[in-house]
């Protein structure tokens, strides 16, 4: 059984090569590729939503810039609960930076902070676009060579 090696160190088949693979080996490649898409999709979700998120908070730092200091205004203390308070600075923040960590910004440092972040996760996202591509094809090659492989294995019975 012949592989080609990628870049990423993930394993590409040729079309050549599935053909002459066993029922076994064709049922493997398509169950993992099968996994790796589904895996791949979930990540895909996972970045929709960072980045949803972080669009989210580069927009509240953008209304929250033009707010006067001393500004009443509602504080979320979970999606569901805010408490009433006052706009005490209006060009310190403090960003999530992840795990519990958060670090003191002016507001132009969280407006950067977040675009980078959004920058960032759109470029993974486009990179997992294709690979996830990529698998897909190779899931659907495998499965078209083993429903031929059954259906000529059945016809020769």
């Amino acid at each position: 059984m012949q592989k080609m090696a990628s870049s990423r160190g993930q394993q590409v088949f040729r079309v050549g090569d599935m053909e002459k693979m066993s029922l076994e080996q064709l049922k493997a490649v398509k169950e993992q590729a099968d996994i790796d898409v589904n895996l791949l999709q979930d990540s895909l979700n996972n970045i929709r939503t960072a980045t949803g998120r972080l669009e989210i908070a580069s927009t509240a730092l953008h209304d929250l810039s033009f707010r006067p200091q001393g500004k009443k205004m509602l504080v979320p203390l979970t999606a569901s609960l805010y408490v009433p308070g006052t706009l005490d600075d209006t060009d310190k923040v403090l960003v999530d930076v992840g795990t519990g960590y958060f670090v003191e910004k002016t507001m132009a440092e969280g407006k950067d902070y977040c675009e980078r972040k959004i920058n960032l996760l759109k470029s993974n996202f486009d990179q997992l676009i294709e690979v996830a591509s990529k698998k897909k094809t190779l899931a659907d090659e495998a499965g078209v060579i083993l429903q031929a492989k059954l259906k000529q294995l059945s016809s020769s019975k």
